[in-house]
């Protein structure tokens, strides 16, 4: 197995599941033709028994097959979603940073989607495939304002010696929202929208 290889089951990994054409996106973009250097790739991993494969959809769908991950799995769409966000800053410029569904801690603390640190800046990612009422949104929220008001993000392995940043929240998708005061920035934008405001 080369070193491709491993990266390419490792982002699978990471990204619990993506498609032929994800791959193909981060991994072969650069050669004459890339799909058919993926579809290569993918079936003699999954020759191998490094990757599975499910085929209930348009777009087939690769997991890790070490992974207690089901083919038909309800977050699968989600998970392409996070995917789908990362290649889209990526193409702008790679993040130093990208982890999907972050551990924060125990319950009440929040659970973001992605946090990455990208444009030297860091961010938490809440990516909406659907519209959350305004409750719903504003409890999203006060997770994380009682996450920095807690001081335990000062912490976090990533943070600059000389300073403590606390992640942009970034809404990302379905919806507009009265996001009220907070102690920390919110921002709602596309990713299209974000680059926008970064180059103005």
């Amino acid at each position: 197995m080369n070193a491709r290889d491993k990266a390419i089951i490792a982002d699978i990994e990471r990204f619990r599941y993506l498609t032929r054409d994800d791959i193909a996106d981060l991994y072969f973009g650069h050669t004459r033709h890339p799909i058919t250097q993926t579809n290569l790739v993918l079936k003699r991993l999954r020759r191998d028994g490094y990757v599975k494969c499910s085929t209930e959809r348009r777009k087939y769908v690769y997991y890790a097959a070490d992974r207690k991950l089901k083919a038909e799995s309800q977050k699968v769409a989600h998970f392409l979603a996070i995917a789908e966000f990362y290649k889209r800053i990526r193409a702008d410029e790679e993040p130093r940073v990208f982890e999907v569904e972050p551990k924060l801690g125990g319950k009440g603390r929040p659970e973001p989607d992605a946090f990455a640190i990208w444009k030297g800046a860091p961010w938490f990612a809440e990516i909406q495939r659907s519209t959350y009422t305004e409750r719903q949104m504003a409890e999203k929220l006060n997770r994380y304002e009682a996450y920095y008001n807690s001081g335990e993000w000062e912490q976090a392995p990533w943070q600059p010696a000389n300073k403590r940043i606390f992640p942009y929240v970034w809404i990302i998708g379905a919806g507009r929202y009265d996001v009220g005061k907070r102690p920390y920035r919110v921002y709602q934008a596309s990713v299209d929208e974000m680059l926008a405001k970064i180059k103005r």
